[in-house]
């Protein structure tokens, strides 16, 4: 395990980026309350296995300060949050 890890999940748990997309795909799975819902999972989505590795390599990749791998497809799909938030929706949708 990265010495970073832990680090690394903060930040993504942290991105506003991450959270809104979270949102989405929870208000797209028919969640009532989704940015409610989404905040309130969010360490859950943040350590979801493979995100933090995909997040640091885009951080090596892209040195430039103003870069958000949040915003990136590249780093965490729109697969991985769906994926994400229907596991942690225990399958609903």
């Amino acid at each position: 395990m990265p010495d970073d890890l832990y680090l690394t999940q903060a930040a993504i748990a942290d991105s506003t980026t991450m959270l809104n997309r979270v949102t989405a795909c929870a208000a797209s799975e028919g969640e009532e309350l989704p940015h409610g819902w989404a905040n309130q999972q969010r360490w859950h989505w943040a350590t979801q296995p493979g995100w933090a590795a995909a997040w640091d390599s885009a951080l090596v990749a892209h040195p430039e300060p103003d870069y958000d791998p949040g915003e990136d497809q590249a780093v965490i799909s729109d697969g991985m949050i769906l994926s994400a938030v229907q596991s942690l929706r225990g399958g609903a949708g």
